[in-house]
């Protein structure tokens, strides 16, 4: 992940300063750049660059140079911090990485007009980028943001679903609104690195299936650090998708397998008050004790061996396989 960000970071920093200095500002922020005001921040954290990685990788897999890749990476990363900005309004969380969220340094309207911004920037990266293979790189960016509105909305209105009976979220309605929240962009990511690599359609389409199932695994492992990890490592809050009562894999698997910490779950679940600091934590037990945090990981796995099968099918360099397979295993022990 070091090498590609090392490759990639020249060009999203000149993409990030063709953006309006405010926006640009604000943009510089949340990637971790800079603090409020465009003041040094040395704690800052630039993120993981798991996207990028990909979109590099996916060149190279194809027996491209991985500077191909690079407006895609440079697309993906900005889309992706695009969705984080919304994403933190819309589910109120007050932090990022560790810091507070773009959001509550800046405001809410800003925090909206820096994430337009980003996302009209990524469209024109790709759309400026040389060559033959620049209209279908847009194309595959397009598909994925609808794809992302898709998921996010899912993920709101499950906000409002009960928790269990008539009406309940179901897991292949979770897996669902993963695959497009989260699978998406980490497959469109791969399949950007194959399209402007110069790779046949099957390729692509292959390499995207595998990123999509990468990120229901992602998914299912950033449920089981939402509710169980560590803040020093998520920047987050103890138990934050708890207090928050949403509705995530570990929680949605444990309601479903019964037994008596299940039917205790519930009857926290339909409580009219806010879980405290003690609450939360007996939730996070009962979820443990029915079974949800094992659930999810299994999900995290069966998902992880069936992208890794993808990979096979892609026939790619032995290199690039190699280390995406690496990159593949590192999802998985995030929790570890």
């Amino acid at each position: 992940m070091e090498r590609c960000r090392t490759l990639v970071r020249p060009a999203l920093v000149e993409a990030v300063g063709l953006l309006e200095p405010w926006t640009g500002e604000m943009a510089a922020y949340a990637l971790g750049w800079t603090g409020p005001a465009g003041t040094p921040d040395p704690g800052a954290s630039e993120g993981k660059g798991v996207r990028q990685a990909l979109a590099v990788l996916g060149a190279e897999g194809v027996g491209a140079d991985g500077a191909d890749a690079v407006p895609g990476a440079v697309a993906v990363e900005l889309v992706h911090t695009f969705s984080l900005l919304h994403d933190d309004i819309m589910d109120g969380d007050a932090l990022r990485r560790q810091r507070p969220a773009v959001w509550k340094a800046y405001g809410t309207g800003p925090a909206v007009l820096a994430g337009d911004a980003l996302l009209a920037q990524a469209v024109t990266t790709l759309a400026e980028t040389p060559g033959r293979h620049s209209a279908a790189a847009v194309r595959c960016l397009c598909r994925t943001l609808n794809a992302l509105v898709a998921g996010q909305a899912q993920d709101l209105r499950f906000e409002d679903r009960p928790w269990y009976g008539p009406g309940a979220v179901g897991p292949e309605q979770y897996r669902s609104m993963a695959e497009h929240k989260t699978g998406a962009l980490l497959g469109c990511a791969l399949a950007l690195g194959a399209v402007l690599g110069g790779a046949p359609d099957h390729t692509v389409t292959t390499l995207e299936r595998a990123g999509r199932h990468l990120g229901l695994a992602f998914q299912a492992v950033d449920d089981v650090l939402g509710i169980w990890g560590d803040p020093a490592v998520t920047g987050k809050p103890v138990h934050a998708d708890l207090r928050r009562g949403k509705k995530t894999y570990p929680m949605l698997a444990a309601l479903a397998r019964g037994g008596r910490a299940a039917h205790e779950l519930a009857a926290l679940l339909d409580s009219p008050r806010p879980l405290d600091h003690e609450a939360a934590a007996h939730v996070a037990a009962l979820v443990e004790d029915a079974g949800g945090r094992a659930a999810a990981l299994d999900e995290a796995c069966r998902h992880l061996d069936t992208a890794r099968r993808a990979l096979r099918d892609a026939s790619l360099t032995p290199t690039a396989a190699r280390q995406l397979d690496g990159l593949f295993t590192y999802v998985l022990d995030r929790t570890r």
